[in-house]
C-alpha cells in the first residue's frame, strides 16, 4: 500500500470518531472546549516545532502584515467552525455535523467558481445541483435550514480557500492560527479561572485529562493528513475524505440513537448521490489525464 493511503484515511478515521472524544466533554461549555483545545493544540505544536527546530517561518511572518492579516480570518473560521462541530456534538447533532462534511466538497467547488476562477466540469455541477436538491429537501422537510451542516460546510471551505492561498505548511499554518488565538482563549479561561468558573477550577481529574488530550488529538490528524496529501494523487484524497462523516454518521445513529427517519434520508441520499457523481467525474477526469 502507498503510505499516503494509510496515513490520509489513518487521518480522517481520527477526525471520524471526534464525537466520542467531544461527549466525553459533555459537562463542559462547547465554548470553552474549544478555547482549551486552541491552548492546548498551540502548546503540543509548539513542542513539535521544538523538536523540529523550524522556526524560520516566524520571522518571516512577522515582516508580513498581510500574512498575519489572512492568518488572523482563517483562525476565526477555524474557530467559529470548532465551536460549532463541538456544540452539535454535545447537543445530538451529530447527523447534521456529518452532513456538513459531507456537502463540503460541492462548496469546496463552489468556492473555486467564484474566487479561484476555476472552470467546474459538467459533472461537478450536475453533482453541486443534486446536493442543492438534497439540502432543500431536508429545509422543507424539517421547515428549517439544516444550519449546522451549512455553517460547519461554509466555515470549513472558506478556511480551506484561505489557506489554500497561504504560503506556508499545515504545521506551522495551525500554530500561527492558535497562536493568534492563544492570547484571547487563555485571557478568558484565566478570567473564568479568577472568579471560580469553569473547568480548571470546578472540573474533576477526568475532565482536566480529556481536556490536555484535545491538544494532540487536534494536532496528530492534521499531521497525518499532510503527509499523507503530499504522497498521493488528490483524486485519491478526495474519496478517502468520506472517511470522516460517514464514520460521525454511524456514530450518530447507532450509538448516539440520533433519529434517522425515512424522509430525512432521502436528504441523505440525494447528497450522497451528487458525491458519486462528483468522485465519478473526478476519477474519470484523472484517468484521461493519465491516458
Amino acid at each position: 500500500m502507498n503510505p499516503g493511503v494509510f496515513y490520509a484515511a489513518l487521518a480522517y478515521t481520527a477526525w471520524g470518531f471526534l464525537p466520542v472524544f467531544f461527549k466525553q466533554l459533555a459537562s463542559v461549555n462547547a465554548f470553552e472546549v474549544v478555547l482549551h483545545r486552541m491552548v492546548w493544540s498551540l502548546v503540543f505544536l509548539l513542542c513539535v516545532l521544538a523538536v523540529l527546530k523550524r522556526w524560520v517561518w516566524l520571522r518571516q511572518v512577522a515582516r508580513q502584515p498581510r500574512v498575519l492579516l489572512a492568518f488572523g480570518v482563517s483562525a476565526l473560521l477555524l474557530s467559529a467552525n470548532w465551536s460549532v462541530y463541538v456544540w452539535a456534538v454535545q447537543n445530538a447533532h451529530v447527523l447534521d455535523a456529518s452532513l456538513g462534511y459531507f456537502i463540503l466538497p460541492l462548496v469546496n467547488v463552489a468556492l473555486g467558481f467564484v474566487f479561484l476562477n476555476e472552470r467546474p466540469r459538467r459533472g461537478q455541477w450536475l453533482a453541486v445541483a443534486v446536493a442543492a436538491a438534497g439540502v432543500l429537501w431536508l429545509t422543507l422537510q424539517a421547515g428549517r435550514l439544516p444550519w449546522v451542516a451549512l455553517v460547519l460546510a461554509a466555515t470549513f471551505g472558506i478556511y480551506g480557500l484561505l489557506r489554500k492561498l497561504a504560503t506556508m505548511g499545515a504545521l506551522e499554518g495551525l500554530a500561527l492560527e492558535t497562536l493568534l488565538l492563544f492570547p484571547f482563549a487563555v485571557g478568558l479561561l484565566a478570567w473564568w479561572a479568577w472568579h471560580g468558573q469553569g473547568a480548571l477550577v470546578q472540573g474533576d481529574p477526568a475532565t482536566l485529562g480529556w481536556l490536555l488530550l484535545a491538544g494532540p488529538i487536534t494536532a496528530i490528524p492534521l499531521l497525518l493528513f499532510a503527509a499523507g496529501a503530499r504522497r498521493i494523487p488528490m483524486a485519491t484524497l478526495g474519496i478517502l475524505q468520506y472517511i470522516s462523516p460517514s464514520l460521525q454518521m454511524l456514530l450518530g445513529v447507532w450509538l448516539y440513537g440520533e433519529a434517522f427517519e425515512p424522509a430525512r434520508a432521502i436528504g441523505f441520499y440525494l447528497i450522497w448521490t451528487a458525491l458519486l457523481l462528483y468522485s465519478a467525474d473526478s476519477w474519470w477526469h484523472a484517468r484521461k489525464q493519465r491516458l
